[in-house]
This record gives structure tokens, C-alpha cells and sequence, in this order.
């Protein structure tokens, strides 16, 4: 890379190469009193992203309830807090790593998973559980296998080496994706509130300190390249993508918690290198703290050669760490960080001047404001436009006609959206550190906790869509379906992280989208009290001027106050009473029927009403305290059939179940339902409690036989030749 005068940038223009438009490079002229050399361009450039500085989405951020009694940290930092008692709290965070997943699955994904564990153990926190978000193309399509396949080996290689368990996550595939993939992770961790963390560089004269792996070119510009568009015309750029190595990750990662453990003192602040490098994590650091710095750029440790200051600054080489350490610290940090074989190199210190400076073999290459880089960037309120799919859509429900409802509850079990996950989690490493209560494949994943009775439940979800249809209520629901499995599992939801997967910001209808959809989420985190503690913004998710679905992720993790409430969605035993909580509608549009018989979803999403989804929730909750609940387990895609169908999967029972609706019913995806089962001594129990929110339906057989009654057809479903069909749906 060939460094360009002061001057010659402004003429060329090189800055809208990085992503800088002439008035926010003019608005850093301002800022800094003259033109920004070669070095500072490559900074503002990346600081100034949509994908660190958060420029079109931050006005919306606001409207997130973000605070709560449990709350010990909310966003602003590596991840959000929750405090579950006995001085003990939950970490967690997610976030997105789409464009690199799209160009280099394999990477992109191993990455991802890196990145958000470092934002685990930056707080603290000892990372305990591994979960993903994927959406992609039809799998008709090769390249979509080919995503898929490199994708889940990413999260696998990468995952199983650091000893980390993949517990839980989700998993969609519809065209709209098929250009874009969406590759989400989160990542759990368990705090000793004692031992809590903070990204700061404070205190004169403290040192800042690089600790981990060297710096190379790759991911250079990673940031950028997060918040653009990608185009037939111009190349996907692989040297954006990052390569990561575990074994690494894992001494890093033992290595920063015994230093935070054994020696408190020496850490003044620690943070990782994500997003942009070594310039986010030190500038942030230090705007956090109202300080500023200075950074010898010669002590950086380098894997390769003649890298300009540019490079070392905006590189995002994974493994990578930075720590303020106390100024009489430093040979304990060497030291530790010596026997775990890293580097751990003094390249700075923290000045009073509020200045960030950088110098490289004995020149000052960047002199800025601190909070220039960190605070200053333009904040976009941009133009919004309803979609015209939105204005005109059909406000009737689709309504499903087919000769045989036994044939079409076949074909949806074996829809890749429906199909089980098992050909994906089985290569995941589900039980490590021997702490996973409930793995992969029911509702919620659970995790004990080791010393005492609680354990902790935890999912992702979202229904892109539900979304396209109504991006509010689509919103709601992506919030209430997460609560919804955490409910079932037997936990108490706490709080939520988010990736907010959309389209391009400057687009009006695509900023609509995302408008609206913060908009319902946040209505629903409110009702809930499950306040956004953490996330992520990832926008530009698009080829060619199309978009993907607006896809929000989110991220929940509820508490088990008692090892003994935990529930899971199939069926115990012969003669247990079947019950359906909440109501069943005529509701098809955005479902999974409709897409399976008209090849699209369209129409006017059905209504929503919170109120009725957190009546229903209670009931479980109360239903799973009083001991009434074998099973429970919530009602998505595919309705009512698919819901019976994984129940009696999950230990090859049967059931005998009548309704009083039309068998086209049976795959409406009405919201704030549950099949839940009873023992047969229990029933009136939780008839009572219920009332008129739960109706029973059947009862559990020995027989491995689904028979399904409904006033228009009766089906029959072989259980277990259903099971391997439904398990070998996505085998490769």
C-alpha cells in the first residue's frame, strides 16, 4: 500500500474509498484544524463506519429499554451484565460477522465465534456457552451448501478447540439470503461480580499494553468492508476477512483471566481488538476514561513486513488484546503472559492531554482529538419510506387448500426451516466442561451452575419473514418468541442481546424496516422487563440493490432458580393429558404453509397483541412453579402439527389429539401458543389454574403414532419413521 500526501488525498478524493463522504472528510478538517494526513484518513475512515460508529441506527438504540434492577452493565462496553445473585452474574453478547461469512464462510464464521468470546472475557467473565443465528439461501442452490457446510466447520473448528460448548441457536433458509448469508454468535459467560471489568484507559502514565498474537495485514479495512454493499461489479474483498487460530484464543483467554483474578491490581482496563483494530480499542478506551494517549507504533509485534502505520492500526488480526496496566505492573504482566507463550509488549501510555498520537520509527504519523475519532461522528436521522409491498398487501389471510393435510404435515417436516438441526449441532461440541443440562433441540438450552441449584437458559431467535410482512409486529414477536422458549424451559427471562441484520441505511425503505422493527422490539423488551443490555448493528446487507429480509436477531438468557423447574419439550409418558395454551387463528401469511404451497410468502402479517403473549407466559411460568408441567413447549413454524410432531419425537411416544378446527389450521402460526403436557392426577390442577386460556386436546400413548382429529380430516404419522425423515432432512 502506497501512503498518499495530505493534498493528494483531498484531490483524489481516496477518502470515499473508505467510506467517508466529502462533508463528513471536510467536518474532520474542522475538527482537527487542518487536512488529516494518509494515516489519520485511515482512522476517521474506520472510526466513522456505520459498523463502529453506529451514525444511522444510534437514534433508534435510544428507545431500547437498556436498564433494570439486575442490570450491572448495559451497552457501551464489551458485553452486558446481569446480576443473578450469590455474587454471581450473567455475561452476554452477539454479534454479526455476515459480509466476511458471505466471501470466506469457513473463516468468516471461525472469527465471529473468536471475536465474541474476547468481548466475554474482556469483562471478566469465564465464557461458559457458544450459540449462533444462520439464515441463508434455498439449499437448492450449491453455492448455499457450499455457505452452509464452510460455515458451520467455522463455527465448529473454532468453538470446539477453545472448549467451549455450541449449545443452542437457529437456523432459516429463504431466497432472499441467498447473496447475503447471516452468520450471528453468542456467547455466555459467568461473572464473579467481584471481578467485574471495564474497556478504560485511565490514570497518567498507565501503560497500555498489546498482549496476544501478532499483527498481519489480514482484515485490513474489516470495518469498511462491513458497511458497504456488495455489488457484482466490484470484487468480494477476501483481504477484509480475518484468519483465526483457537489454540491461540484459548491461551489469550486463560491467560487474561488469571491476570484479572490473580492480580487486580495491574488491570486498570482491558478490551479487545475487534472491529477496526488497534485503533478502536485504544481510542475507546481512552475517550471512555477522558484520557488521552500516545502509542509507539515500532512496538507493535508484527508477523510480516514493512507494514505502514495505516495497516497496524486498522488491522483486524485475530487474538489480539489491549490493557491498561498500572504503572508499577508491568514485569507481572510480562511475566504471566510469558508463560502462556504471548507476546505482551509496552506500546504506550495513557496521557492527561486528551490527544490521541501515534508515532512510527520517531515521527508523529497521527496527532487527533481523542473524541474526534471516538464521539464526533455525524449522527444521520435518514429519510424513512413504507414500503410499497406494505401499502398494498392483501390485508385477508392466505388461506391453504390441499387434497390431503397428512401429505402437506409430510412435506412441511422435511422443509429445511422445519427439518431437525441435528445434521448441523452434531458437529458442534455440545457437553464440554460437563455443565449442559439441556443440549441442542428442545426450546432453550439450559446450563447448570456449578456450587448451588440455578442453571441458565438461553436461545436465539427471530423470524425474518414475519418482518418483511410487518417489520413492528415482526419485531414484537422476534422478542417474545426468544421469552417464549426461555418460559418453556422452566426459566425467567433476564434481558436480551441483539444483531440488527438489515439492509442499506440510505435506502428510505430500508430504514423504515429498521425503524420499525426497534420500534416493536422495543415495545416488547418493555412488557417483558427483558431490557437490550448489548448487540450489534450490522446494515448494508444486500447485493445488487436487493436486501435481505430485515432480520433481527435476539439473543435471551433467562434464569432457573432451581434445577428442578427445568422443562423440555417432549412428551414423558403414556397416559399424560395434552393441553393447548392460547388461542388458534386463521393465521398464515409469512408462514411456513404458504410458503411451501405458493413458493413466497405475502399478504398483511396476522395480528399480535402482547398483552394476551405475557398472560400466556405467566400461566407456564406459574404452571411449571406449582410442579403441574411435564412438558412444554411453544408453538412456531409450522403451527400446532409441528409443535405435536417434535414433541413426540423427542422420546418416540405417541398421542391422540382432537380439535375443534379445520385441518388447514393445524399450520397456522397464530402467536402466544403452547402445547404443554399434564399427568393424568394433575389435570384438573391445571385445568383450573388455566381457564379459559388452555383447552386439553388428548392425551400421550405408548404407541408411537400421532393421530391428529380435526373436523375436516384425521392424520396419522408414523413417529418414528417421521423422526428420520425429519432428522435426515438436512444431512449432507
Amino acid at each position: 500500500m502506497i501512503e498518499q500526501t495530505a493534498t493528494a488525498i483531498k484531490t483524489s478524493a481516496l477518502y470515499e474509498k473508505w467510506g467517508l463522504t466529502t462533508a463528513e472528510y471536510e467536518q474532520i478538517q474542522q475538527l482537527i484544524g487542518r487536512l488529516p494526513n494518509f494515516t489519520e484518513t485511515g482512522l476517521f475512515a474506520a472510526m466513522w463506519s456505520e459498523h463502529c460508529a453506529y451514525k444511522s441506527s444510534k437514534p433508534l438504540l435510544k428507545q431500547f429499554p437498556t436498564s433494570g434492577q439486575r442490570i450491572l452493565q448495559g451497552p457501551g462496553e464489551g458485553a452486558g451484565i446481569i446480576d443473578i445473585g450469590d455474587g454471581q452474574a450473567v455475561v452476554f453478547k452477539a454479534e454479526s460477522h455476515n459480509h466476511p461469512t458471505a466471501v470466506e464462510p469457513y473463516q468468516g464464521a471461525a472469527t465471529g465465534v473468536g471475536g465474541i468470546i474476547r468481548d466475554i472475557f474482556s469483562m471478566g467473565a469465564q465464557p461458559i456457552a457458544m450459540l449462533d443465528s444462520l439464515r441463508f439461501g434455498e439449499l437448492t442452490d450449491a453455492h448455499t451448501r457450499f455457505l452452509l457446510k464452510e460455515t458451520v466447520a467455522g463455527i465448529a473448528g473454532y468453538g470446539n478447540c477453545i472448549g467451549i460448548p455450541t449449545v443452542g441457536g437457529e437456523l432459516a433458509f429463504d431466497n432472499a439470503y441467498t447473496a447475503n448469508p447471516v452468520m450471528n454468535a453468542m456467547c455466555v459467560g459467568l461473572l464473579d461480580t467481584s471481578m467485574q471489568q471495564k474497556g478504560q484507559a485511565a490514570g497518567a502514565g498507565n501503560l497500555i499494553y498489546y498482549v496476544g498474537a501478532k499483527t498481519g495485514r489480514d482484515g485490513i479495512q474489516g470495518a469498511i468492508f462491513a458497511s458497504a454493499e456488495f455489488n457484482d461489479a466490484v470484487e468480494a474483498d477476501r483481504s477484509a476477512v480475518q484468519v483465526g487460530d483457537p489454540f491461540m484464543e484459548k491461551q489469550l483467554m486463560d491467560a487474561c483471566l488469571e491476570l484479572i483474578r490473580e492480580h487486580p491490581a495491574a488491570v486498570v482496563g482491558i478490551q479487545d481488538m475487534g472491529a477496526a483494530g488497534l485503533v478502536s480499542s485504544s481510542a475507546e478506551m481512552g475517550a471512555k476514561a477522558g484520557y488521552g494517549m500516545v502509542l509507539d507504533l515500532d512496538q507493535v509485534p508484527q508477523r510480516e513486513a514493512g507494514m505502514i502505520p495505516y495497516e497496524l492500526m486498522l488491522s483486524e488480526s485475530q487474538e489480539r488484546m489491549l490493557l491498561c496496566v498500572a504503572k508499577d505492573q508491568a514485569a507481572v504482566v510480562e511475566q504471566l503472559f510469558a508463560r502462556y507463550e504471548l507476546d505482551a509488549v509496552q506500546i504506550g501510555e495513557v496521557t492527561t492531554a486528551k490527544q490521541y498520537q501515534l508515532y512510527a520509527h520517531g515521527e508523529k504519523v497521527a496527532d487527533v482529538p481523542i473524541t474526534a475519532l471516538v464521539d464526533a461522528a455525524p449522527v444521520y436521522q435518514r429519510p424513512q419510506k413504507t414500503p410499497l409491498r406494505l401499502l398494498t398487501a392483501a390485508p385477508q389471510q392466505y388461506q391453504p387448500t390441499f387434497a390431503s393435510a397428512q401429505t402437506v404435515f409430510a412435506q412441511l417436516l422435511q422443509q429445511p426451516t422445519i427439518a431437525s438441526k441435528q445434521a448441523i449441532y452434531r458437529n458442534y461440541d455440545t457437553q464440554v466442561k460437563t455443565n449442559t443440562v439441556v443440549a441442542p433441540g428442545s426450546d432453550a438450552a439450559v446450563l447448570r451452575i456449578r456450587g448451588g441449584r440455578k442453571a441458565l437458559a438461553m436461545t436465539t431467535d427471530g423470524n425474518g419473514r414475519y418482518l418483511y410482512l410487518n417489520p413492528e409486529i415482526g419485531g414484537q414477536i422476534a422478542v417474545c418468541e426468544a421469552a417464549r422458549n426461555i418460559v418453556a424451559s422452566g426459566g425467567v427471562p433476564l434481558g436480551i442481546t441483539d444483531c440488527l441484520n438489515f439492509g442499506s441505511p440510505e435506502e428510505p425503505e430500508s430504514f423504515y424496516e429498521l425503524a420499525q422493527a426497534t420500534k416493536g422490539m422495543s415495545a416488547a423488551c418493555q412488557a417483558l422487563a427483558t431490557p437490550v443490555i448489548s448487540g450489534n448493528v450490522s446494515l448494508y446487507n444486500e447485493s445488487n440493490g436487493t436486501a435481505i429480509y430485515p432480520t433481527p436477531m435476539v439473543g435471551m438468557v433467562g434464569l432457573i432458580e432451581d434445577l428442578d423447574l427445568i422443562t423440555t419439550q417432549g412428551f414423558k409418558q403414556a397416559g399424560d393429558v395434552i393441553f393447548l395454551v392460547g388461542q388458534t387463528g386463521a393465521d398464515f401469511n409469512g408462514s411456513e404453509v404458504q410458503k411451501l404451497l405458493t413458493g413466497e410468502i405475502s399478504g398483511a402479517l396476522f395480528d399480535f397483541d402482547l398483552t394476551t403473549e405475557m398472560a400466556n407466559q405467566k400461566l407456564i411460568q406459574q404452571a411449571i412453579r406449582a410442579g403441574l408441567l411435564s412438558s412444554a413447549h411453544d408453538l412456531a413454524e409450522g403451527g400446532l402439527a409441528v409443535g405435536l410432531a417434535e414433541s413426540c419425537f423427542a422420546n418416540e411416544l405417541g398421542a391422540n389429539v382432537t380439535v375443534a378446527l379445520p385441518a388447514s389450521w393445524l399450520f397456522a402460526e397464530t402467536q402466544s401458543r403452547f402445547i404443554v403436557t399434564v399427568a393424568a392426577t394433575q389435570a384438573a390442577a391445571f385445568a383450573k389454574m388455566a381457564g379459559q386460556q388452555a383447552e386439553q386436546i388428548g392425551v400421550v400413548t405408548a404407541a408411537p403414532s400421532l393421530q391428529i382429529n380435526t373436523t375436516t380430516e384425521s392424520l396419522t404419522l408414523a413417529v418414528r419413521a417421521s423422526k428420520q425423515q425429519w432428522e435426515g432432512a438436512l444431512a449432507w
